[in-house]
């Protein structure tokens, strides 16, 4: 996203059938514009229920989710789809490795109404690489600029940069997509205003007249590299959409691959991260390289990705190390049930020491477990979490409806 997003009041909405353009909002006199109001601004999603991902179903998924036309839509999308499997073991090399952010994309794009194609995006953007800082220039694997970022609500600066940071990012970038669409009426002027800025977009469709939904690709008079953007996003779907006809096989993702968020109380090398969770350091870094300096920064949510089986074993061996010096501090690892690719059974973040996930605890057991609701919580998501059901944490915390509330304390767990 090379440029400077413009502004104008968005709201949610999804499109339910391909390429069903309604009438464009007309602007009435589009004159100078404050640039601190360019990007409207972008909250997260509720969570809503989610299909747990498989080895097997997150491609269906994403095939669900498509709202654009197919392959054979226009010659371009085919010579680009050709293009990006004529070796088609090397495609699928990329696509597996890239394939735990992929899915975390997805399940973000899926909370915020955003189709499936659009979780290929940084495919387009960068191949999924958290490209670094560059000057004045765009970075991460969105390819954000620094202005455009910190009208996002992304903080930039030398020690922490939010354009790296794979659940911020990825949350915001949604959350903007889907409002484009609200403004719009139509997923590819979407894509054409992520990649030229909306307001350019919003000129051309006052002075042109809103696109019909023939052709595939509109035929507005957009610079040839937006056109492309478009192309190549729907060259990736068509492969996803038909592998066999490009001679690919997709690759699946095991469980304990799939990325999991984890809140840390304090600073936390990610050096020393990387060796108790038995990661890679490399590895570890390309999946949070939000935390430039190499620390992870509880100003800026303390957040950590990690694969889930070394996510687990990062747990273990902070609670070995606080079972073997009780009086060293040592830093609380908990889940984030407001982000997604997460679905476990701990409670929220609590010191290692006092919490083993999964240990018996008869204390425990006699005490109604409180969680506090955080950004994303609904009471499916909870009765998932605790082992549950809807109507016990409605009978427990004397509920009329769903309805819950950010910082309201919920019992999830007691006799009855």
């Amino acid at each position: 996203m090379k440029h400077v997003l413009r502004p104008l009041p968005l709201v949610l909405s999804l499109l339910v059938a391909a390429c069903a353009i309604a009438p464009v909002p007309r602007s009435t006199t589009p004159g100078a514009e404050a640039p601190q109001a360019e990007v409207p601004d972008v909250t997260a999603a509720p969570a809503i229920p989610q299909v747990p991902v498989t080895t097997t179903n997150v491609w269906e998924r994403l095939r669900d989710s498509f709202a654009m036309t197919d392959c054979a839509a226009d010659p371009a999308i085919e010579t680009w789809a050709r293009r990006y499997t004529r070796s088609p073991k090397r495609f699928e090399a990329q696509m597996q490795r890239i394939l735990p952010r992929l899915v975390y994309v997805e399940e973000s794009a899926a909370r915020h109404g955003v189709p499936g194609e659009f979780a290929l995006l940084p495919w387009v953007e960068s191949h999924f690489n958290p490209v670094a800082p560059n000057r004045n220039r765009a970075a991460g694997m969105w390819q954000i600029m620094p202005n455009t970022a910190r009208h996002m609500g992304l903080s930039v600066g030398p020690s922490y940069d939010g354009r790296l940071d794979l659940t911020e990012s990825t949350d915001k970038v949604m959350a903007l997509l889907s409002h484009y669409h609200d403004y719009f009426q139509d997923w590819r002027l979407a894509d054409y205003a992520y990649n030229a800025g909306r307001y350019g977009i919003d000129r051309l469709v006052n002075r042109e007249g809103a696109p019909p939904a023939e052709p595939a690709v509109p035929t507005l008079p957009v610079r040839a590299g937006t056109r492309a953007h478009l192309v190549k996003l729907m060259a990736l779907a068509c492969v996803v959409r038909e592998p066999e006809r490009y001679h690919v096989t997709l690759p699946t993702l095991d469980e304990d691959q799939q990325l999991v968020a984890l809140d840390v109380n304090r600073r936390l090398p990610l050096k020393q991260v990387a060796r108790q969770a038995g990661l890679p350091l490399e590895t570890l870094s390309v999946i949070n390289a939000g935390y430039r300096n190499g620390v992870i920064d509880t100003r800026h949510g303390g957040r950590l990705l990690l694969p889930r089986r070394n996510a687990d074993q990062l747990r273990t061996a902070l609670l070995a190390q606080a079972v073997a010096d009780p009086n060293e501090r040592v830093a609380s690892v908990g889940a984030n049930p407001a982000l997604p690719g997460l679905d476990r059974d701990d409670a929220p973040a609590t010191s290692t020491a006092e919490h083993i996930p999964g240990a018996p605890d008869a204390e425990a057991a006699a005490t109604p477990v409180v969680h506090v609701v955080r950004r994303g919580d609904t009471l499916f998501d909870l009765a998932r979490r605790y082992h549950v059901q809807v109507a016990q944490l409605k009978r427990w915390n004397h509920l009329g409806g769903s309805d819950i509330r950010i910082g309201q304390k919920l019992t999830v767990s007691k006799s009855d």
